[in-house]
């Protein structure tokens, strides 16, 4: 219990616990000081200044997100001086920033922006030298240094909720930058693309690479054909952007307005989630049967995935070699759908809708082109879907609810929980207990490894076996897990590893989160897992291996799970990755 000290805040008394800063007693006490680096689930580094106050007996304007209170503190935070101070920071961080609010992919969603305004910062007055760097992209993401503002919410996202530290300050003074070790390009860092780094940079510094315009223009090509998917999370989240509560169910609008768009065939990504789990679940079992690799990993995650590859490559072979869902559709589209529908493939343009910016980079991999063509073309976020259906004039909140089409358009609610954290590990279970057991599941919700911990463990019993799995959530928790398997303190047989925070509804290409709603708040994900569960509960199928149109891929095509035909098409492998140009590490080499 800490003890409550007595304060001042603009003249109110005020009792906070002792180990508080000013900011945080502000914030209790209904008294809001503006802030742009502060983040209150990252470390606090006072790097932009904006949240100074004046302190009684202090000669300096201390900044209030790392300064604790003192017993008797008196604090101002709306004096004549602090306001100027304040609009002064202000007008030089933008006297340094690029000036084209009007076409920058953030305007009317830019923190700085928006803080400006408030301020009342109505002129240039600093008119001075301004630093100048090269764009910079990835197949995931893009990096503009010179809309940079230095707040390092970008490094400390990345290396404290993710523990990947893709980004680093580098020089000092005015030269003072973020960015990838060494100053590699992105593309060739150890960026795993969960594009974490978006959610929360104030500016448009870091953004999704876009491909909306790639996109529209295979949309007015009458030569293709073009096929969409929808990933599960996207659907409780999309109306968002149009006003509506997070969780809230927009799949079938979200199928009408991609109908307006101009897709031709519009298939739904939780068909080949309910097929992950048929070829992912007989994995599992073959594994534990056959004395294979365990703990065996989900594969579903590409940002896990490159993680795995750059910094745990002796876990490689413990990855479930299945495709993800998105490159399990994309194959089928290309090889099934395509003989089926007698499109030649060549003229098929696959296309999805993706909760994640790491969805781009697994579409570019190698591997993934089993039809002898990429399995998918190009991967949009929901805010790229969500600015296309604003840029076709579409009234979102206005739409009816559509059907998705045939062969590949029906799933269960199995399927539909894969967007949620555990959701991969409960519909496997439910189809590996029937397989196993060939009795029916007595309780279909394995509750368990529900919940938005970042580390949650159960035992389930199966028959005579214990099987111990594990559900992790961001990397920083992966890297604690994986250290203690190599040390023998944990012994799982099967864990679900997603990049980020609350799983794939809290992907790094999901809408902006509005008003002074927390893009780490467990409520907020909280609201948009149960708009999954939800619809879940109300399926008519909720175990994948009980869907007729699973049932008839394997008779008509696939033949059986890890059969020959799943094998070409539906698996892959993976391989150890090093930053790109960096072979040996030398005094010479660090530079910044």
């Amino acid at each position: 219990m800490h003890k409550m000290l007595n304060i001042k805040i603009d003249g109110k008394p005020v009792k906070v616990p002792e180990n508080h800063t000013i900011l945080q007693a502000a914030d209790e006490a209904g008294i809001h000081i503006p802030r742009l680096c502060y983040h209150p689930k990252l470390p606090a580094i006072g790097a932009c200044r904006v949240c100074i106050v004046e302190v009684e007996g202090m000669k300096q304007y201390p900044p209030a997100c790392c300064t604790k209170v003192n017993e008797g503190m008196n604090i101002r935070t709306n004096t004549p001086n602090i306001r100027m101070a304040r609009r002064d920071i202000v007008e030089l961080i933008l006297d340094n920033h690029p000036r084209n609010c009007q076409i920058c992919e953030k305007n009317n969603n830019c923190e700085l922006q928006s803080l400006a305004n408030t301020l009342g910062v109505r002129e240039f007055r600093y008119e001075g030298e301004r630093k100048k760097y090269n764009a910079d992209s990835s197949f995931s993401l893009t990096r503009d240094p010179e809309k940079c503002i230095l707040c390092g919410k970008c490094v400390r996202v990345c290396a404290q909720i993710q523990g990947v530290n893709a980004l680093t300050y580098a020089y000092r003074g005015f030269k003072s930058t973020v960015m990838p070790a060494f100053n590699l390009p992105i593309q060739d860092s150890v960026c795993i693309n969960c594009g974490q780094c978006t959610l929360f940079c104030p500016t448009a510094a870091l953004m999704e690479k876009d491909s909306t315009e790639e996109v529209w223009k295979n949309l007015h090509d009458p030569e293709k054909t073009v096929i969409v998917q929808i990933a599960p999370a996207v659907r409780v989240a999309i109306g968002e952007a149009f006003g509506l509560p997070p969780g809230t169910d927009k799949t079938g609008a979200t199928v009408t307005a991609l109908r307006m768009l101009g897709f031709d065939v519009i298939f739904d990504t939780q068909f080949s989630a309910d097929l992950t789990i048929m070829e992912e679940g007989h994995e599992l079992i073959e594994r534990i049967k056959q004395n294979g690799k365990l703990p065996m990993f989900t594969s579903c995650c590409p940002g896990w995935v490159k993680f795995c590859e750059h910094f745990h490559p002796d876990f490689l072979d413990n990855i479930s070699t299945c495709k993800s869902p998105q490159q399990m559709m994309g194959a089928l589209i290309k090889t099934y759908y395509a003989k089926k529908s007698t499109i030649p493939k060549e003229k098929i343009y696959s296309v999805s809708i993706m909760p994640c910016t790491a969805k781009k980079f697994e579409a570019t991999r190698p591997e993934m082109n089993s039809s002898g063509f990429r399995d998918v073309d190009a991967v949009l976020t929901t805010r790229e879907l969500i600015k296309m259906i604003r840029q076709a004039g579409i009234q979102f909140e206005k739409l009816a609810d559509s059907e998705f089409d045939d062969p590949l358009g029906e799933s269960t609610g199995a399927a539909t929980i894969f967007g949620v954290t555990g959701g991969v590990m409960e519909a496997a279970l439910r189809t590996a207990y029937e397989v196993l057991t060939c009795n029916e599941l007595p309780g279909i919700d394995f509750k368990p490894v529900r919940g938005m911990e970042g580390i949650r463990e159960a035992t389930v019993e199966i028959n005579d076996m214990k099987i111990n799995v594990a559900v992790l959530y961001s990397l920083s928790n992966v890297n604690k897990i994986l250290s203690e398997i190599r040390a023998g303190k944990r012994n799982y047989h099967f864990i679900e590893i997603m990049a980020c925070p609350g799983g794939c509804l809290g992907g790094g290409g999901q809408p902006y989160p509005q008003g002074a709603t927390d893009p780490l708040d467990k409520q907020f994900y909280q609201q948009r897992a149960q708009g999954l569960y939800h619809i879940d509960q109300n399926k008519k199928y909720r175990k994948s291996h009980v869907n007729p149109q699973i049932s008839k891929i394997y008779q008509d095509f696939l033949t059986q799970p890890l059969g020959s035909v799943s094998h070409e098409l539906l698996h892959t492998h993976y391989h150890v990755r090093t930053p790109r140009g960096i072979t040996h590490i030398s005094e010479e080499t660090v530079s910044l």
